[in-house]
């Protein structure tokens, strides 16, 4: 099992049924799933893009990225309706618990200047997004294999009501939320 997970029902879990007064255990915040998501509008031009971008994210992950087409035509971007423009993954279970603990204890420290995530990304309903710029954080990925640097949305879902809830959860699974 995850250690993150571990974290979760030993320490975390105990102590948002206490702050938060919960009366049942199904009431606590939990996470649902993450997501990982890469825009490249360049595959338009060049499909071999995307199968770049799609082994990244499989190594980073361990699970096989999703294509993602474009849902509206819009010239200005040279995009039709229906043309690859990047990739995702849902991750939940096992792969989620473990995406999460090397992101928060390996990957993010490793960023320059890091001095904290923001505790402001919170959507109002308990979800957190993050916004890496560039895949190399990650150990999974070699410098001299990219072609080209490229960001990432990582949404972190959760089953709490609150942002307050959620942020809570977060910091207890080691988030390292910066000081405002």
């Amino acid at each position: 099992m995850a250690r993150l997970k571990d974290r979760y029902t030993a320490e975390a879990a105990p102590q948002l049924m206490k702050k938060f007064g919960y009366k049942s255990p199904m009431q606590i915040p939990r996470l649902d799933k993450i997501v990982v998501n890469v825009g490249c509008g360049d595959a338009r031009d060049n499909s071999k893009i995307l199968d770049a971008v799609s082994g990244d994210i499989a190594k980073i992950t361990g699970q096989k990225p999703v294509v993602t087409k474009a849902r509206k035509s819009v010239a200005n971007f040279k995009v039709r309706e229906g043309m690859p423009v990047g990739v995702k993954v849902t991750l939940r279970a096992e792969r989620m618990w473990q995406f999460l603990d090397r992101l928060l204890n390996v990957a993010l420290p490793r960023v320059r200047d890091f001095r904290g995530i923001s505790a402001n990304a919170f959507d109002g309903r308990g979800n957190y997004a993050l916004g890496l710029k560039e895949q190399l954080i990650f150990p999974e990925i070699e410098y001299d294999k990219i072609d080209k640097i490229r960001g990432m949305d990582i949404i972190i879902c959760t089953t709490a009501k609150t942002d307050e809830e959620a942020r809570e959860l977060l910091t207890l699974l080691g988030a390292p939320f910066a000081r405002a």
